[in-house]
């Protein structure tokens, strides 16, 4: 450029950009990114500590199985992570134990029924078949009858129960019941005012009655059945020698028993808080209310002394049998049977767990009740065990009492 007669030359001018900033210091990108992050390295140190941590990586298969109140070891959050250890997921369909057994089965990967009968139909049914049957036996639990204390001390105070009394325990939650006793009551149609229960500030006008779910479909139902014969029957020949004798028992005993509400399981209703109106006594097995009281224990600091269980004399233990009916199936059976941690989480939910030889393991259900501060139901050695009787006469005896078909042993599996 000219200016006047002097040239002028221009400067160049520099334009100073400001450093562009690493994709890897932007501060909205470390906003996000570090959460992430941090969210990433819990899941892993949460695996690792689990014992679980190349889980993501491995193959989980998912067996399919059939069962009634068994289902509650395997809908346990605790059980379901000690499964995924091993690589597996237990999908349930939930159905009374004599439903599984007269139903097809062929679709799943093991069935659990809650006692001998109805294992041993489904596995009379497939050995006729040769299908594929491996039985495990991880646990066993009695039955009980589950009822409110006002109708526990009603019964006491008319001489068919006695409290059992724990150290420290004022209100004691495990009573024995003279059975015999209890079923001359429900014999001669009494009612519970007839017993004086209006003495606990109740007025029931029903009659006395243990409600267990459908015969013809229940585990429970079909053992109880059993223990009201055995006792009904009294000394001698407590179990039918013949259909014509299992059938004029079974006609003998059907009115003192109440059974059919639609559920299978009728200890839900019990813990409901209309269940002392729908049915004050019912059918149940212990591990249900040993495991019941540990969960409100847990949740309330305290245990519930309003529901309490009955023993009856004659004491009637079922053994639930995992039938395994494909290969997977039975490795989970030997899981559940003796793998330690899952041995331990059923006697943490109120089983009482067997050894290899099938005999009850020690006192270990005993020491994790007192660990836990509940008391330790006591079963008194002379308690008369009652017999069950033979699966085929127990099935005419549940024919008569429920109006269904008898199940076949020998038949093949029904649809």
């Amino acid at each position: 450029m000219v200016v006047g007669e002097r040239r002028v030359v221009e400067e160049p001018s520099l334009a100073v950009r400001r450093p562009s900033s690493s994709f890897w210091s932007r501060r909205g990108f470390l906003a996000a990114f570090l959460p992430a992050l941090a969210f990433v390295l819990t899941g892993v140190t949460a695996l690792a500590v689990s014992g679980n941590t190349l889980l993501p990586f491995e193959r989980v298969i998912t067996l399919e199985g059939k069962m009634a109140s068994k289902r509650d070891f395997f809908e346990d959050a605790e059980v379901q992570r000690l499964l995924m250890k091993h690589h597996i997921k237990v999908h349930i369909t939930s159905s009374g134990s004599r439903e599984v057994a007269i139903q097809d089965i062929s679709s799943y990967d093991f069935v659990f029924p809650s006692g001998q009968p109805a294992a041993d139909l489904i596995t009379s049914r497939l050995a006729a078949r040769n299908a594929y049957a491996k039985v495990h036996r991880p646990f066993v639990s009695p039955i009980v009858l589950a009822t409110y204390r006002e109708y526990a001390e009603t019964l006491q105070d008319r001489g068919m129960a006695a409290a059992q009394r724990t150290p420290g325990q004022n209100r004691p939650l495990y009573y024995g019941l003279d059975m015999l006793e209890f079923l001359r009551s429900i014999d001669d149609k009494l009612q519970w005012n007839d017993l004086g229960i209006q003495k606990y500030g109740i007025a029931n006008a029903n009659r006395v009655l243990a409600q267990s779910p459908d015969v013809c479909g229940s585990n429970s139902a079909g053992t109880y059945l059993a223990l009201v014969s055995f006792t009904w029957r009294g000394k001698g020949n407590e179990v039918p020698q013949s259909d014509q004798e299992a059938d004029a028992r079974a006609r003998a005993i059907k009115p003192l028993l109440e059974q059919g509400l639609p559920a299978a399981d009728v200890f839900r209703t019990y813990i409901s808080p209309e269940g002392k109106g729908i049915a004050p006594v019912v059918v149940a097995y212990e591990h249900q209310y040993l495991t019941y009281q540990a969960q409100f224990l847990a949740e309330s600091k305290r245990l519930d002394t309003d529901r309490v269980l009955l023993y009856p004399a004659g004491q009637m233990v079922t053994q639930p049998l995992f039938i395994a009916l494909t290969e997977d199936g039975d490795r989970l059976g030997e899981l559940i049977t003796r793998d330690p941690e899952l041995r331990r989480r059923a006697m943490e939910l109120g089983f009482r767990i067997l050894d290899p030889s099938g005999e009850v393991a020690g006192d270990q259900l005993s020491r994790f009740l007192t660990e836990r501060g509940i008391p330790v139901p006591s079963v008194a050695s002379d308690n008369t065990r009652s017999s069950m009787p033979r699966l085929r006469f127990l099935e005419r005896m549940i024919s008569v009492v429920g109006d269904c078909p008898a199940a076949d042993p020998a038949a093949g599996t029904s649809g």
